[in-house]
């Protein structure tokens, strides 16, 4: 930033910008969770439609995680952020406007899209404002951030759609996404990257999305469509497979492929993806199957279950922050991520005990035990990779770790939905079997998502009582993952945290790489057309040595 004012605050303003567009995001992907038991029982959706709603939303993000983080490393990242903020606005007043599932499915997607880009890009650029060794408080806000988001967006959706109906819990992002693009106008400042031609491996792209998306749909419908062991199965699983595979062999030939495989030499960057992906799923499992365990086992309104996670993000939000703060005073993070991993895990193993009678204090404690151990891993991760990769691979490496969270959160949430559904299929059967009462009582079978509110007592008391069972089995389910996660960060190499940020690290290299030229001012380093931006005989701190990790 500007040499001429103080630093931190000049990072701040540029931040505010960033903060505003995650948060945007976050709300809009997140707004539907406590609203989506009513979204589809009006739409008459299934549960595999409830599950897509959020899957389809993920997946879109997944898949295009990685091209955005190659985009970054190729060209402006501020433009690349409003661009994915404008497909996002439209794509949100689209879902609005759904008149069925199907169609709200295919927006979802649209949102993902754009959304995926936010997420991506925020965090690249303030690698290039913050060193490492600073970057801990700071990652600690966007966590802080994206923790509100998370859990206020079913809280804030919860309220709409009580108050004015569920069509603007997609119309809310509108106006909060065009504010976002005109605050990152004016507070976001970058140089220009040095010259690289921009070239996006497409058959990467196209081969890794496509893979990931096969595997995707099959975890989602396999069991309800057609049974686990099947040819539907095998033709699935051996395609997907084989489209990454294939997807591997082009990225080892590209010249500028979509994920650089030699990333994956590194162990901190192996580790974060393995940990991130088990993050990801207790993330979204907990975020998605709370509000359906809390409005139909326990028969709260939307916006009593947004209330009611209120101790998942208290105890994110206490966690990053404080945790982010530790991090850039020690030095230190990989204690920090495996006690949050330790954590996380412990509290969704108390979720799993829980029913739908479980008093709420109970419940309450684990979900903040589940929040905190989120605060205290998710940015850390992130960090974590950056501080080994070359300023070169910094959108790409950062892109791998978020690619991988929401991938762990699709393949989760699809996966764990497709049980869920089965499982409280076969409770809801059995239930009504014992009253003599046929499936068809609850108006859309077994396999529908009800309305508890309608339904007699005693076929009442069934479902309430098959979620409150499922949803549990879920939360068990995902313990191990939790586990997966703690042991990769268990085997995190330690690093030290650099002290230099993106911005002064190219700076630097361009001056080694042309000195004569850097000597004489062309090189700005802080500012799009600012006088007073940083180069190596403006400001000292430039022209010491970089701490190399």
């Amino acid at each position: 930033m500007s040499s001429s004012s103080t630093p931190r605050r000049e990072v701040l303003v540029a931040m505010s910008g960033l903060m505003l567009g995650m948060l945007t995001t976050v709300i809009s992907m997140t707004v539907v969770g406590s609203s989506l038991p009513v979204i589809i029982h009006d739409l008459g959706g299934t549960q595999t439609a409830y599950t897509w709603v959020v899957t389809a939303s993920l997946l879109a993000t997944t898949v295009s995680t990685p091209i955005w983080g190659k985009l970054a490393d190729l060209t402006s990242r501020k433009v690349l952020l409003q661009v994915s903020l404008l497909v996002f606005v439209a794509a949100s007043a689209l879902a609005g406007l759904s008149p069925n599932s199907g169609w709200l499915i295919g927006f979802r997607v649209l949102q993902g899209l754009g959304g995926g880009g936010v997420l991506a890009l925020a965090t690249v650029v303030l690698a290039d404002l913050i060193s490492p060794r600073e970057r801990g408080r700071y990652m600690g806000i966007f966590g802080a951030v994206v923790s509100v988001g998370t859990v206020g967006g079913p809280l804030l959706g919860g309220v709409l759609t009580d108050t004015v109906g569920w069509r603007w819990n997609f119309y809310v992002g509108v106006p909060l996404a065009a504010l976002s693009i005109i605050v990152l106008q004016r507070t976001l400042h970058l140089a220009p990257l040095p010259g690289r031609r921009v070239r996006l491996d497409v058959p990467g792209a196209v081969l890794i999305s496509a893979g990931v998306s096969l595997l995707l749909i099959w975890v989602s419908v396999a069991g309800q469509s057609f049974p686990w062991v099947s040819w539907q199965t095998a033709a699935m699983v051996v395609g997907a497979l084989a489209l990454l595979a294939f997807a591997v062999w082009v990225e080892a030939r590209s010249d500028e492929p979509m994920i650089p495989l030699h990333l994956f030499r590194n162990r901190t960057v192996v580790t974060s993806v393995i940990g991130s992906a088990g993050v990801g799923v207790v993330m979204f499992g907990a975020t998605v199957f709370l509000a359906q365990y809390l409005q139909l086992a326990r028969g709260k309104t939307p916006t009593e279950s947004g209330l009611m996670t209120a101790p998942l993000v208290l105890g994110s939000l206490v966690a990053s922050t404080v945790i982010g703060a530790l991090v850039s005073r020690t030095g230190r993070y990989k204690g920090f991520m495996i006690g949050g991993a330790v954590t996380m895990t412990v509290g969704m193993a108390l979720l799993g005990t829980i029913r739908e009678d479980t008093p709420y204090p109970y419940v309450a404690a684990y979900m903040a035990l589940v929040g905190t151990g989120m605060g205290a891993s998710l940015q850390n991760l992130v960090l974590a990779t950056q501080n080994t990769v070359p300023i070169r691979d910094m959108g790409a490496a950062t892109a791998v770790v978020t690619f991988f969270r929401s991938l762990g959160g699709a393949v989760g949430v699809a996966a764990l939905g497709a049980v869920l559904g089965s499982r409280v299929t076969t409770l809801v059967t059995e239930g009504l079997a014992r009253l003599g009462v046929p499936a068809s009582a609850m108006g859309g079978g077994a396999t529908s998502v009800p309305d508890p509110g309608a339904l007699p007592p005693a076929i009442r008391a069934v479902v309430e009582h098959a979620y409150g069972r499922g949803v549990a089995e879920l939360f068990l389910v995902s313990v191990p993952l939790g586990l997966v996660a703690v042991i990769a960060i268990a085997f995190m190499p330690a690093k030290p945290l650099g002290t230099r940020s993106g911005l002064q690290q190219r700076v630097e290299q361009q001056v080694r790489a042309d000195p004569e030229h850097a000597a004489g001012g062309a090189i700005a380093a802080a500012v799009d057309g600012d006088p007073g931006a940083r180069s190596p005989e403006k400001d000292p701190a430039l022209s010491r040595p970089v701490t190399q990790h």
